[in-house]
């Protein structure tokens, strides 16, 4: 089974193919055992990344991968919501769940009919915790939800989830009135307790648990002192998830007797899907916790693979890190010392490459053929961000295959699949709070968080409870796109979501003349930096030709070149006519794209009346401008040309002619590599 176009799995192939097979002992696309790698003691293996890395879509991989080979369970971790339980998922995809209990329980769901267990221990406990408070039907209608599904999966009874929950509550209820009850939730979980006794006489699951509570517990019913202990929160409640987590453990070692042993049947498999959520890393915690024991009693080797939005957590200093070439023949774990992290093995998930890029691009029939610099444009563009760079090359596909030749300056303006444009479903895709992406969308523009308040303001963007900059710099906080935010930086640091939200702002701007248009912004963007003299010079100057006023940067630089004598100024003037040149470009429908004709000469008529230097100036300034597109492959004859303008304007400087010399053999050669334009002497 071969990864499918467009999925942004090309270049996981050393965990998907290499680590998992050894970790599970069955081979990830053939029907044959693998060698394990480790015996008696695995490591949870923790898959980071950012948003669209592909951490999610490896998870659906070796889920569709091992499903019916091995027992196998796959989660979703959400945050905490109202407390209603989720629905079996009816499409295969991951559950979902928001507390540890709900995962627990979702693995019981999902393991125990290729287990054939019955989890003793756990179910019972399940039970005990999952009481509610007397009278609150929703979250009675939620835990007899979760009985239901618990004693189905079990086989422990016959019938529907819909009769069973039924069941359940009516049976509960009837309990609850046939006693003086205060309506308190430790009645609630004594009536449940004492149900589930009734009709499955767990013994040996009493005594399971007796033996984890102190003595001072003697004479109590353990199971009913477990929900109790839950209930209570705080150290309690940790303890009781111990319990839990223990009770899971032991239930999976007692799964595999001497007989699955011998057969080496594979152990289960776990998928945990955005463990940076309170219930995921609850679950980890507990997890690694109970493995760090030195003396733990059940030496089962169940096979984690969990999924982080970020990085390693902070809580973590022993993990073992590798990159993914390295798990190619070994994983390079080895548990050394005994705090739980120690039992952490976290594999980053890389950009794709340009190699990677490519296979992306190969179509089912032949068209007309691809620029042939697409996957460069591409990783360029993209920065190897695998969703990105897929939904793109999937868009650059369906267009050519309508007949529409595609260069690589086209690839922000595609539709995606769904006929909406491509920025537009990207944007939804990474930042799905509409409210602060509309709000990010304008702000993006500015060039650090100061500019971008003050634009907010001038723009009568609404906050919450806070400046709206400040709630947006947060909200790409929470969701690990960027770290914290000095006040200098650019609100938005990751370089491929910038890229987005400049064009969408480019693409949805409502005209030259609107309040919150193109235009207008970036008018107000300059004058933000006129006041701030000297140093706001270059932002200034790329707002001004953002604008499409190139006509006003050019008499600027001119009138600077012509009247600095300082040598030292000369790199200042070319550090902003670099910086200038960054400026992203005008909306197509309130300018004209003409910067390579500009850039050679062809409307020098135009401007007949400026003197020569200055039309020198307007001409390596279009060049640098169009040669400065990141994701565009460089045209010959644009490098060229900025060579040759910088060579006409050194020797008619008085001071200036060493350095911009320098400049003129040394920048086309950058434009050509792709490299940032060399500043002499810096």
């Amino acid at each position: 089974m071969h990864v499918s176009e467009g999925s942004p799995l090309h270049g996981r192939d050393p965990l998907l193919r290499s680590l998992v097979p050894r970790l599970t002992g069955l081979a990830y696309d053939e029907r044959s055992r693998a060698t394990r790698e480790h015996q008696g003691d695995l490591p949870v293996l923790l898959v980071t990344g950012h948003h669209g890395m592909g951490r999610s879509a490896v998870l659906k991989e070796l889920a569709a991968h091992y499903k019916d080979r091995l027992p196998l369970a796959h989660v979703r971790a959400v945050a905490a919501d109202s407390g209603t339980f989720p629905p079996a998922p009816a499409d295969g995809t991951a559950a979902r769940a928001s507390t540890l209990v709900e995962i627990l329980a979702e693995l019981v769901c999902g393991l125990a009919p290729e287990l054939r267990r019955r989890f003793p221990a756990l179910v019972p406990g399940l039970f005990a915790v999952s009481g509610w408070p007397h009278g609150d039907a929703e979250q009675r209608d939620a835990a007899c939800h979760r009985y239901a599904r618990l004693l189905l999966a079990c086989r422990l009874a016959d019938g529907d989830e819909s009769g069973l929950r039924q069941a359940w509550a009516t049976a509960v209820e009837g309990r609850l009135e046939a006693i003086d009850t205060s309506q308190s939730r430790e009645a609630v979980t004594a009536a449940v307790v004492a149900e589930y006794a009734d009709r499955y006489q767990p013994s040996a699951a009493q005594e399971w648990y007796r033996r984890r509570f102190p003595r001072g517990a003697e004479g109590q019913d353990p199971l009913v002192l477990l929900g109790e202990w839950f209930q209570q929160g705080g150290d309690y409640r940790h303890a009781a998830e111990q319990s839990l987590m223990a009770a899971f453990l032991h239930d999976v070692a007692a799964s595999h007797g001497r007989l699955q042993r011998w057969n080496r049947e594979p152990w289960p498999l776990i998928l945990l899907d955005d463990a940076h959520c309170a219930a995921g890393q609850a679950f980890l915690d507990l997890l690694l916790e109970y493995r760090a024991m030195p003396d733990r009693p059940d030496r089962e080797e169940l096979v984690v693979v969990a999924t982080r939005l970020g990085g390693i957590p902070d809580n973590a200093p022993a993990a073992i890190l590798r990159d993914l070439p390295e798990l190619v023949k070994s994983s390079g774990w080895e548990r050394k010392g005994l705090a739980p992290s120690a039992g952490l093995l976290a594999v980053p998930l890389t950009p794709l490459s340009r190699d990677d890029i490519l296979p992306l691009l190969v179509r089912d029939r032949p068209t007309r053929p691809l620029h042939p610099y697409m996957a460069s444009a591409v990783h360029s563009l993209t920065g190897g961000h695998p969703a990105v760079a897929s939904v793109l090359c999937a868009a650059v596909l369906d267009a050519t295959e309508q007949g529409s030749s595609v260069g690589p300056r086209d690839l922000l303006e595609l539709s995606a699949k769904d006929g909406r444009p491509v920025t537009e479903a990207l944007l939804e895709q990474l930042l799905p709070d509409r409210r602060q992406r509309d709000r990010l969308t304008l702000l993006s523009l500015a060039r650090d968080s100061a500019a971008a308040e003050a634009l907010a303001g001038h723009l009568r963007l609404q906050g919450p409870d806070q400046l709206p900059a400040n709630s947006a710099t947060d909200y790409l906080e929470e969701h690990q796109w960027q770290q914290l935010t000095r006040p200098d930086q650019p609100l938005v640091t990751d370089t491929v979501l910038q890229t987005l939200l400049v064009h969408e702002a480019r693409r949805t701007s409502r005209g030259a003349e609107a309040s919150r248009g193109w235009q207008e912004i970036h008018r107000f963007l300059h004058m933000h930096h006129v006041q701030r003299g000297e140093s706001g010079e270059p932002d200034a100057w790329r707002h001004m030709l953002a604008a499409g006023d190139a006509e006003t940067v050019v008499a600027t630089l001119t009138e600077e070149f012509q009247s600095e004598q300082d040598e030292q100024a000369a790199a200042h003037w070319l550090l902003c006519l670099r910086y200038a040149a960054t400026a992203p470009t005008p909306p197509a429908g309130e300018w004209t794209d003409e910067r390579m004709q500009v850039a050679l000469g062809a409307h020098d008529r135009r401007y007949a009346e400026l003197h020569e230097i200055e039309r020198c100036v307007n001409r390596l300034l279009h060049a640098l401008w169009h040669v400065s597109e990141p994701h565009a492959e460089p045209d010959p004859d644009m490098c060229r040309a900025v060579g040759e303008e910088l060579a006409y304007l050194s020797p008619r400087h008085p001071s200036w002619h060493a350095v911009l010399g320098q400049a003129a053999r040394t920048w086309p050669a950058a434009a050509r590599k792709k490299r940032p334009f060399p500043i002499p002497g810096q």
